[in-house]
């Protein structure tokens, strides 16, 4: 019997069950997945609490890693032994699951399951803001607001490793020394004079802004963001921004969308081999990563709720 963590209805982390049911043989054009690392991500805790809809009862979770156990009819590309990897497929909370293979990233083999479990789909959303809803080069002046989350982290050093100057803006004190790790200079939100020092560091303005945020930044974005320059709207934990009206007079592009949306088709194999490569240059190896036993998913939501995470969080089967 496989393990599930299932949701009857919306609320807070409470409500994240372990349950267990039988996993089937896999269809056509399917394969069965023994799951060894679940990614925990924002957008779970947005289905958890109701706010991204799924008809319930539901299990949360998107991303995985694991290995093959069985494969369906019609499936030549896949063989059971293969380590492989998904970012967005609904029911990732789980420890078997059946799943086309449409969404499946085959694994190099220096590349661990847990590794592609905690970085996959947080690594793939930075790639998508560095090389879709931007295109970063060195000497580009970058800011990225909610520099101290996990993807705000990737990104962070991502850029800086592509020559950018990198301005990251913390939301709390506390998160200060998180994001100076990351980015050439570290500032906070709440610092009344924070837009004068980030046009000190950049007095045209800076190229790109990457807001992980939404309306309590976007006062800032539009302060700092050059003329002509490039606000990609990556999150939204405080709510839809307004005012872009105004920033479109100046020549700002506003940019956004979901990962998938961007990173599909051959895209896949390009960006999945460029984080590979970021991965293996050590450019993210000061990142911890913050493991919990499966069972205990609902404890790493507790964690995301308050801001207890020190690192990039995965659940271990």
């Amino acid at each position: 019997m496989a393990k599930v963590i299932r949701i009857h209805e919306t609320g807070g982390p409470e409500v994240l069950r372990v349950e267990t049911e039988q996993v089937g043989a896999p269809g056509r054009g399917e394969v069965r997945l023994r799951q060894e690392a679940v990614g925990i991500n924002a957008v779970d805790a947005l289905v958890r609490q109701g706010l991204y809809p799924m008809p319930l009862p539901a299990i949360p979770g998107f991303e995985a890693a694991g290995v093959i156990d069985a494969v369906g009819e019609g499936v030549s590309d896949f063989a059971p032994g293969d380590r492989v990897a998904y970012f967005f497929a609904e029911g990732g909370y789980a420890t078997e699951k059946r799943t086309s293979i449409a969404p499946l990233v085959r694994l190099p083999d220096d590349i661990s399951t847990e590794t592609a479990g905690a970085f996959l789909a947080k690594g793939l959303t930075a790639w998508m803001g560095l090389r879709a809803l931007s295109s970063v080069k060195s000497g580009d002046k970058v800011l990225v607001l909610g520099a101290s989350g996990s993807v705000g982290s990737i990104l962070s050093r991502w850029a800086k490793a592509l020559g950018a100057e990198v301005i990251g803006v913390a939301g709390s004190a506390s998160k200060l020394d998180k994001v100076r790790a990351g980015a050439t200079h570290a500032l906070l939100a709440t610092d009344p004079d924070a837009a004068g020092k980030i046009r000190d560091i950049a007095p045209d303005g800076v190229d790109v802004v990457y807001d992980f945020v939404g309306a309590a930044t976007f006062g800032l974005a539009a302060a700092a963001i050059r003329d002509g320059g490039t606000i990609a709207a990556i999150g939204q934990a405080s709510g839809q921004p307004a005012g872009a009206a105004d920033l479109a007079q100046r020549g700002v592009v506003i940019r956004g969308g979901g990962t998938p949306q961007y990173v599909n088709g051959q895209t896949v194999t390009t960006a999945t081999e460029a984080l590979w490569d970021v991965i293996r240059s050590g450019i993210l190896a000061d990142l911890p990563i913050v493991r919990y036993p499966f069972d205990e998913i609902a404890r790493a939501h507790a964690d995301l709720a308050a801001r207890r995470l020190e690192g990039i969080p995965v659940a271990i089967v």
